[in-house]
């Protein structure tokens, strides 16, 4: 006798759950249908945390859904949220890096008699357009010829130990770019290729221009599907040069393979391979480009306290000013970029260490002084402080705070309770800052980490993701069908994370029903 429709259901449906009930899937605390999608992944929940509870103080505590709240765990980039909402209140939303120029030396007949001085204090938005305008200022004070040097000025943050190949295996990602306080367009170039089929090539544009390096201005097409054209191009960047001075022999590298005709245009971000030779190579050829002339060379050193001096004539002839934090927040969380997170967690203690030293000695020292340095340990401890003022749960040993290595949560031993995030979600709703936050956030389905080939919630949310090998994490905000808002925190700790993606998906859908 054949099975009816209704049999065939339950027969799937009991075997779900059979499958569930064998991974350690409590059916009575999580939702059938997230149920189901962690079966098929293979994750157990004791390997997932969730708290989904309606945002505001007049609903707090009234939680939709709550498993395994209080667990300490790895969030990945959802740690950004700390970070970033921690340094829109302590520096608020308009604040901006300043990057100052000093000159040491007289300006004659559009000739600097000395040397520049371009002192780095974190700014992570300082991409090639911003360097272009920082040396065309630079030209606005009537100097087209130096006769000294460029000295670059990057030690107020520490040297942070860096792999950039440690996580995903990709160094050559601009976000796998180490912190710098001078960092110049993430220590990356931006190839672009343009196919011209009535010429059978490929022609190649690279911003910036960086001296001393020549790139092929062709490469020819082939008739290949545009599939893995970065891989058909057969990418040569470990030529003999790398390493050396500005001024050595010039860096070639290659492309032997082709790039497909039916690709139209395309752009790949590379880290440069030699980030230390990066920063010389890039303010050369940018002051070049523009019809400077440099009679000395672009080196690394330190400005000179005597620069420093607020007597008449002394101090920066000009700050080159950031976009607003609240700017560079967005570009934080929609992207999720670890180098640019990093920046800002080193600017929050050498922001402190700066007003510290200034109010100590206000007539000896100025902000950004060699007394002033940003600082991991420092950094840790102003974020750990800030948390335990505002968000600290009485009674507990560790009052909640995160574990936190460096802000971005590129780290293994970052830990925070899915109950944690919660609250601090909450706090930053119930505060001024909840526009700014919350809209740096990608959208379900539509911009940043979230955005349709990678997301298929159909759920309305804005929600920070995290990914790293056995982590997968969003944490965020849910607009409900019935028009109530959810603090959605969930994060799976599991060798199958990266396939949870799918009962993530589930549960932002589910949340949205209600």
């Amino acid at each position: 006798m054949p099975r009816s429709p209704f049999c065939s259901a339950l027969r799937v449906l009991l075997l779900s759950l059979s499958a569930a009930t064998a991974l350690g899937i409590s059916a009575a605390t999580l939702p059938a249908p997230v149920t189901q999608a962690l079966a098929r992944a293979k994750i157990p929940a004791s390997a997932l945390g969730i708290v989904v509870e309606e945002a505001g103080a007049a609903t707090r505590g009234k939680s939709l859904l709550r498993h395994r709240a209080e667990a300490p765990m790895n969030p990945a980039s959802v740690m950004k949220l700390v970070t970033t909402a921690a340094a829109l209140e302590l520096l608020g939303p308009n604040w901006k890096w300043r990057t100052p120029v000093y000159l040491d030396g007289v300006i004659r007949e559009g000739t600097l008699q000395g040397d520049l001085y371009i002192e780095g204090r974190g700014d992570p938005k300082l991409v090639a357009e911003r360097l272009w305008l920082l040396l065309r200022r630079v030209q606005g004070l009537g100097i087209s010829t130096i006769t000294g040097d460029i000295v670059l000025d990057d030690r107020l943050f520490e040297a942070v130990p860096h792999d950039p190949g440690e996580f995903d295996g990709e160094p050559l990602r601009p976000y796998n770019a180490a912190p710098s306080a001078l960092l110049l367009n993430f220590k990356s170039v931006l190839m672009t290729f343009t196919p011209d089929r009535a010429a059978g090539v490929a022609r190649l544009h690279v911003e910036p221009p960086l001296a001393g390096v020549t790139w092929p201005s062709t490469i020819p097409l082939s008739q290949e599907r545009c599939g893995d054209w970065r891989g058909g191009l057969q990418a040569n960047f470990a030529q003999a040069g790398f390493g050396r001075s500005e001024g050595s022999a010039p860096v070639q590298p290659r492309f032997a393979g082709r790039y497909p005709a039916a690709c139209e245009e395309k752009i790949w971000p590379l880290a440069w391979p030699d980030p230390e030779g990066y920063n010389a190579r890039a303010i050369a050829g940018m002051w070049r480009t523009i019809g400077g002339t440099l009679r000395g060379q672009v080196r690394a050193g330190r400005v000179p306290d005597a620069l420093r001096e607020t007597s008449p004539g002394q101090g920066p002839v000009f700050a080159l000013e950031s976009p607003p934090l609240a700017e560079v927040v967005r570009d934080i969380n929609k992207y999720s970029n670890n180098v640019m997170t990093q920046q800002l967690f080193l600017t929050l203690s050498l922001e402190q260490a700066a007003t510290t030293a200034a109010t100590a000695a206000p007539d000896t020292i100025t902000p950004g002084s060699p007394t002033a340095q940003g600082t991991l340990v420092a950094s840790r401890a102003l974020l750990q402080d800030w948390w335990r003022e505002r968000l600290a749960v009485k009674g507990q040993v560790d009052e909640g705070a995160p574990q936190v290595s460096n802000g971005s949560g590129l780290s293994r031993e970052d830990r925070v309770s899915p109950a944690a995030l919660a609250r601090l979600l909450q706090y930053v709703w119930d505060g001024p800052l909840m526009p700014e936050l919350l809209t740096s956030l990608p959208i379900s389905g539509q911009d940043g980490t979230l955005r349709p080939e990678r997301w298929r919630a159909r759920g309305s949310a804005h929600l920070k993701t995290g990914s790293l090998r056995d982590v997968n994490a969003i944490a965020g905000v849910v607009h409900a069908q019935s028009g109530r808002r959810y603090v959605l925190v969930a994060i799976v700790n599991h060798p199958n994370a990266a396939a949870a993606r799918p009962a993530l998906e589930t549960l932002v859908d589910w949340v949205a029903r209600h």
